[in-house]
């Protein structure tokens, strides 16, 4: 490799990567709003160390409030047993037995200390599971494995430190999604297959396919009337667009956005890898001959991953569907509901991002590998 093509691949990249870390450290040094109070409340970790009071009945259920001794491991009251409940709640508490690692709100002032379990504990089992997840994805890909780690870790990166920032400063959710779906897709597919013509191909498709399921869902919210506005939280939301500049009606359409891009990048890349694969066996080939090949692979890929989004949104309306079921409500009642609107739109509009992804990567493949004959 001369030093030319070194400083493509590795020069250039590492110039953008230094702008891009730049421009992130810039972007979170904003002081937000503060919407919640907490001053004096933090966090911490503990042990459960000795049950004082359970709450556990006979048939195994939970009811009231267990008393519990919790031995601190973090914060101002590290090392000391502090006394404290713990509910039997779904969403808060835990069913404390001895030994548990446990999360405990507590609020602190002077020798005062008012503390109760938040949850289980469970940081560790997070990070062992993705750590898990890595490990086996480098096992088993080997070196693109560990390429595509690394652009899952980006991907990961970018959500939290890019999306969020630029909508807390009251940029466009959706244009914010855009951009960053082109960041992550652009570092993905460079990590993957290097600064070639098939990078470039699966990079615009990807692109492409996620402009278009934007534009479905937005076609979908005109003549149906949904929009971000109807979502089932939208009453905790408008405390955030009544305190700051987000913009919350476009937190639908950004989130759709976010989730289609996986299985793009996915057909993208597959079309694009098929047809160079293809044409560098047989750079006789015409146009269209090359056209009908990358259509012919990109039919079967459009099925399966059009199938994944739509069970993937279904999937997540689970909970919903059976609530329909169980009270037995009227079908003009369910597809006319606001919930069930914005699963059809996430789901189809997915799709449409899928379809018609397969034509724009199948065109710009032909137009990019034949313009330069090998």
């Amino acid at each position: 490799m001369n030093i030319k093509s070194k400083l493509l691949r590795w020069g250039v990249p590492a110039v953008l990567l230094l702008i891009f870390v730049l421009y992130v450290i810039w972007l979170n040094s904003y002081e937000k709003i503060p919407l919640v109070v907490r001053q004096g409340q933090t966090f911490e970790k503990g042990v459960v160390s000795k049950i004082l009071t359970d709450n556990l009945q006979p048939d195994g259920s939970r009811v009231g409030e267990q008393r519990v001794l919790v031995r601190m491991t973090t914060g101002v009251r590290k090392g000391q047993e502090i006394e404290m409940t713990s509910s039997s709640g779904y969403l808060f508490g835990a069913g404390c037995t001895e030994g548990m690692k446990v999360i405990v709100i507590q609020s602190v002032a002077g020798e005062s200390t008012v503390s109760a379990v938040y949850s289980r504990d469970r940081g560790g089992v997070l990070l062992i599971f993705a750590g898990l997840y890595l490990f086996t994805l480098c096992l088993v890909g080997g070196k693109h494995g560990a390429k595509g780690a690394l652009g899952l870790l980006f991907t990961f990166l970018s959500i939290i430190f890019v999306y969020l920032p630029m909508v807390g400063r009251g940029w466009s959710p959706f244009r914010t999604a855009v951009f960053v779906c082109a960041v992550t897709t652009i570092v993905t597919m460079w990590l993957i297959g290097g600064p070639t013509r098939k990078t470039a191909v699966a990079v615009c498709g990807s692109i492409a396919g996620v402009v278009f399921a934007g534009l479905s869902a937005a076609l979908f919210s005109k003549a149906s009337g949904i929009t971000g506005w109807n979502v089932s939280d939208i009453e905790s939301l408008m405390t955030l667009a009544n305190a700051g500049n987000i913009q919350v009606g476009g937190l639908l359409f950004s989130g759709l956005l976010i989730s289609t891009l996986g299985a793009v990048m996915d057909v993208s890349m597959s079309i694009a890898s098929s047809i160079w694969e293809v044409y560098s066996q047989n750079p006789t080939l015409t146009k269209w001959e090359l056209f009908r090949s990358g259509m012919r692979v990109g039919r079967d890929l459009m099925g399966t991953d059009s199938n994944t989004l739509i069970l993937a949104f279904a999937g997540t309306s689970v909970s919903m569907l059976v609530l329909d079921y169980a009270y037995d409500l009227p079908l003009l009642q369910i597809i006319n509901s606001n919930n069930i609107g914005i699963a059809v739109m996430q789901g189809l509009s997915g799709s449409f991002g899928i379809v018609l992804a397969v034509p724009a990567t199948v065109i710009m493949a032909v137009w990019a590998y034949t313009k330069t004959k090998r």
